[in-house]
């Protein structure tokens, strides 16, 4: 299947164990991963090549950080090594009525402190089909932004179709850079734009008709994310298929999950998930992209098929500990089939 290549920063991810509080633990649980790293291994899980792009720093932290990818099958040789340090980012998993908290500590991670030029993106790009960016990279600083805008030139400039994540993230975007314009002009390259509400509206004033955010419940209607799809195309012409997931927060441990197609004519909607119990839901918009991106490969005409696989494998996700989601094509396609039994496979 086509070569995909995705571009951002992967961290070191420290847990206290199980639903401990920072201040209860005595030790931290360690993964690696980041947006663009997580959907690299839901698509090299579902048997699509894939590379990952980065600056790691030459260490042994760094090593971990591309062995893990290695390990997972995602393609490490286009990695560019330099800097200091790894980001890190520590994670406090919430339950219940509790929500999860991460504090991040990456300033001046290798990433961080890319420069333009330090990719050579038309070589990264030779016999590559896709290419994917979230919001988060742009995020990080100046220099990183820069290198995005780079990529996502030569991806233009060589007929690769270029997604995006929107990923607003209220605890980054600390550099000074203007957010609107930088995010605007890098999603103007776009093909296919995934986005909740809140990206939409953080990133260019977009917000959805007849729906207050801010009181969102657990009964969330695909219906009023059309006007937000609707904005979205008008100011990316380029963009084929905007998308956003619907998560209800029920509690911490319970969540309703569906998602939304638009293709500039119809509208696309998924059945709702009902998470109970979840494990991990860290990640899980990566793993929606990944399956979208796997959906959209695998099923080009039938853009119904690629959002059922989608919301599926994201689904399937919330089960999975660690920021990646480590499910099969088999597995996702037996929930979609209607199996959600959990039965032992013998």
């Amino acid at each position: 299947m086509s070569k995909v290549v995705t571009f951002g920063e992967i961290m070191l991810r420290l847990s206290p164990q199980g639903f401990l509080r920072f201040s209860q633990a005595n030790n931290f649980d360690v993964v690696y991963g980041g947006g663009e790293s997580n959907v690299a291994v839901s698509l090299a899980n579902f048997g699509v090549s894939c590379d990952f792009v980065t600056r790691l720093p030459k260490n042994d932290i760094g090593e971990c950080a591309m062995m893990e990818m290695r390990k997972r099958g995602v393609g490490v040789d286009k990695i560019v090594w330099g800097g200091d340090r790894l980001g890190i980012y520590f994670l406090e998993t919430g339950a219940v009525s509790r929500g999860s908290k991460v504090v991040y500590d990456r300033a001046h991670s290798a990433m961080a402190e890319i420069q333009s030029g330090m990719v050579d993106w038309e070589k990264v790009f030779e016999g590559v089909e896709w290419f994917h960016w979230t919001g988060i990279t742009p995020a990080i600083s100046q220099s990183s932004a820069d290198v995005c805008l780079e990529a996502v030139k030569a991806a233009s400039k060589l007929g690769v179709t270029i997604s995006t994540d929107l990923n607003y993230r209220a605890k980054l975007w600390k550099y000074g850079g203007d957010r609107e314009k930088i995010m605007t002009e890098l999603t103007s390259y776009c093909d296919v734009i995934l986005g909740n509400e809140e990206d939409a509206e953080m990133h260019f004033g977009i917000k959805p008709e007849g729906l207050d955010i801010t009181t969102q419940g657990h009964d969330v209607k695909a219906e009023a994310f059309l006007s937000v799809c609707q904005q979205m195309m008008e100011k990316f012409p380029r963009a084929k298929k905007v998308i956003t997931t619907l998560r209800g927060s029920i509690s911490a441990s319970h969540n309703t999950w569906a998602g939304v197609l638009y293709d500039g004519k119809k509208m696309y909607e998924t059945r709702q998930y009902q998470i109970t119990d979840i494990v991990d839901r860290v990640g899980g918009g990566d793993s929606f992209m990944g399956g979208l991106i796997y959906g959209l490969l695998t099923y080009p005409e039938n853009d119904q098929n690629a959002l059922d696989f989608a919301v599926a494998a994201s689904c399937l996700k919330h089960t999975i500990k660690g920021d990646a989601n480590l499910v099969t094509v088999d597995e996702v396609m037996k929930l979609m089939g209607g199996d959600s039994s959990g039965r032992v496979a013998r």
